[in-house]
């Protein structure tokens, strides 16, 4: 790596177990997608026995929300790209628009403590954000509630939808009624759902049937797209740009412990920028040529290196390799101007022309990852231990007693995947300087 600072290696503990994964040769990523490839055969059996059950399409419209007598309504924000020629028709009277309200002022400043933030009635410039498609409704209802439950109806900040189809009325009124802010539904431009000029389509057609066995999604197109609307494109998007924060949710995720102070304030209040619950091993198979592609791009732009970052968790050489850790992006609460500056759009850029999200399967997670751990200063990446958070088949729990009782916690600490073999985040918190928790070794499989 051209000119990267990094921080020497903590001493570790001589009671510590030190677990070496430099030697990898993808059989960690392998397992790791032989687990999603198990619980996606089992969820679509699911999905295809509820879809049967949901003929009558009565359980969405009997969805109640979270409102009082004393609070105002959700509103719903519908927003097609100005040149979509899909017609859109409003057809359930209940439905209201609204257009954008001021948003509180980004720059208030607290002195912050869990406390405090409790107490706070000024909200950060943020919302939740979801890409969804109408079929994942059931999924999506359930995550809505356990997210408002736990988290969003203390402080009822706005929920984005986006999809690369336009939203239909179950969706949009069963979306709204569980939303305690503003709900609002947004269409993925075209453009940024397709396959760009430059890139060789039978060169990528190739690519996805040769990585059709190989990994998880490996012949999928879809999947490509979402993963580079997720890299580069989402927080671009014309619901987005009102907004500085956001939190994104997927369907079929769920957090298992209270989050009784403010996430967003706590990051703008804090000077951070990227925050996570679980960490990884990504497949190599799916991102080959990433690292060279990273390389090529920091050694044009030193300049966009921070100083004090987290070389030293994307790499066990240096620089020389990238070992695979990545932060899982399907919960990911950071500062969307990170990904507007202009060190970031030119990486996404370079990656972009590249052809790798189709000729490989480049993920947003390690895009995202790599970014995060180089252009920031490592003390504004945030780990949320508190938060116990599931997307199948991992789960992170914290394994403090006092913290599951103060969330409320509803997992277990046996569930968390924080010290599995595929786990980085035992390096990362090395590299932070941060103490592991007590007793971690009674949860580790090493």
């Amino acid at each position: 790596m051209h000119n990267v600072h990094e921080a020497p290696n903590p001493p570790q503990k001589k009671t510590q177990k030190v677990v070496n994964t430099h030697n990898i040769n993808g059989d960690f990523g392998k397992s790791i997608d032989e687990l999603k490839k198990g619980h996606l055969e089992e969820e679509e059996a699911k999905a295809k026995e509820l879809e049967e059950q949901y003929q009558n399409r009565g359980e969405a419209q009997a969805v109640s929300g979270s409102e009082t007598e004393d609070e105002e309504p959700s509103h719903t924000e519908i927003i097609l790209p100005s040149n979509s020629a899909t017609p859109f028709v409003m057809k359930a009277p209940s439905l209201m628009h609204s257009s954008p309200g001021s948003n509180p002022d980004p720059n208030i400043q607290i002195a912050f403590d869990y406390p405090a933030l409790r107490q706070q009635t000024e909200r950060a410039n943020a919302t939740l954000v979801s890409l969804v498609r109408n079929k994942e409704l059931k999924q999506m209802v359930r995550t809505v509630k356990n997210y408002e439950d736990r988290f969003n109806h203390k402080f009822r900040y706005d929920w984005v939808f986006l999809n690369d189809e336009p939203f239909d009325d179950d969706f949009i009124e069963t979306m709204t009624n569980l939303v305690s802010g503003k709900a609002k539904f947004g269409l993925v431009p075209k453009e940024h759902w397709s396959v760009p000029s430059w890139v060789d389509k039978e060169k990528a057609d190739k690519a996805r049937k040769a990585m059709a066995e190989q990994v998880i999604y490996g012949d999928s197109e879809s999947y490509r797209h979402m993963c580079r609307f997720n890299s580069g494109f989402f927080f671009h998007h014309p619901l987005m740009q009102e907004y500085r924060y956001y939190w994104r949710v997927e369907p079929e995720t769920a957090i298992h412990c209270d989050v009784n102070y403010d996430i967003f304030q706590f990051m703008q209040t804090n000077n951070k920028t990227y925050g996570f619950t679980i960490t990884l091993l990504e497949n190599p198979l799916t991102v080959a040529s990433l690292w060279q592609e990273t390389k090529a791009y920091t050694k044009a732009h030193p300049e966009v290196l921070a100083k004090d970052n987290l070389l030293n968790w994307l790499s066990y050489d240096k620089g020389e390799n990238y070992n695979m850790c990545h932060f899982w992006s399907n919960f990911e609460v950071a500062d969307m101007d990170f990904w507007r500056s202009e060190a970031y759009q030119k990486y996404f850029d370079h990656l972009d022309k590249s052809g790798g999200f189709f000729y490989e399967r480049w993920g947003d997670a390690p895009v995202h990852s790599i970014a995060a751990a180089l252009f920031l200063p490592k003390s504004e990446v945030h780990f949320f231990n508190d938060i116990g958070y599931t997307h199948p088949p991992f789960t992170h729990c914290p394994i403090d007693g006092d913290t599951r009782k103060e969330g409320k916690c509803s997992c277990l600490a046996e569930e968390t995947f924080d010290w599995k073999p595929c786990s980085c985040l035992g390096r990362y918190l090395d590299v932070q300087r941060i103490k592991r928790p007590h007793d971690w070794e009674n949860y580790s499989d090493w």
